[in-house]
């Protein structure tokens, strides 16, 4: 893995996105930034996707609210939020600003899930043609980041995204069909995406959420 401190602006962080770089901070308190290229990336294959009966039972039921594009600045929060099994985040001011800014300009998007009124997980990433670059996901209950998950899967096909670019593979996203691809693949998978005309889905109609739901359970 190679990285490079660097002064970091939405316009420049677009160009490295496109080039398969993406920044990450040492830690919170970090004030620097840093390129990130890994020799092997993570992907997830949209077709490919493995949804478990009973966390499809959960998505289908009313408990969770799943909303997109409602609170990214909330949702960028508690991704840099500290947790028991996470007591530091690569998530500093800066990347939080940063983010922000690339959602104002339609850019960043965010999948939360709400129970009760109160915003209990979520995720958010970059979207540019065909690619989904997934940031981080984040979980105060149980199931809340994978409804996100299922949610933003569901969104990326009906949109006809081509590629859920997931950066590093983690247990969390391995159990639903996470694999790790060499650099070189993955960069001519980049190049083949980045422009293709893909649509972000906000609001998509329910019942077509709930078919894609369906398919990618085998249900």
């Amino acid at each position: 893995m190679s990285r490079r401190s660097v002064e970091v602006t939405t316009d420049l962080l677009l160009r490295a996105y496109r080039h398969g770089l993406f920044p990450m901070a040492e830690g919170r308190a970090g004030d620097k930034l840093f390129w990130l290229d890994p020799v092997k990336r993570g992907v997830m294959p949209l077709d490919e996707f493995h949804l478990p009966r009973r966390l499809l039972r959960t998505v289908l039921s009313d408990t969770f609210t799943v909303t997109a594009d409602r609170n990214f600045a909330g949702t960028i929060a508690g991704c840099a939020t500290p947790l028991p099994d996470r007591t530091d985040t690569w998530i500093n001011p800066q990347i939080e600003r940063l983010f922000t800014d690339l959602f104002r300009m339609g850019h960043a998007h965010s999948v939360e899930t709400w129970q009760n009124g109160a915003l209990v997980g979520g995720l958010y990433g970059v979207a540019l043609g065909g690619v989904f670059f997934g940031e981080s996901m984040f979980s105060f209950v149980r199931d809340a980041s994978k409804v996100a998950l299922v949610h933003l899967i569901a969104r990326l096909r009906l949109g006809d995204f081509r590629l859920l670019d997931t950066q590093f593979v983690t247990t969390h996203l391995a159990q639903f069909g996470a694999r790790e691809i060499p650099r070189e693949i993955y960069k001519q998978q980049l190049a083949e995406s980045v422009d293709y005309p893909a649509v972000w889905l906000t609001d998509p109609e329910p019942e077509a959420l709930e078919r894609e739901f369906r398919l990618l359970a085998g249900a």
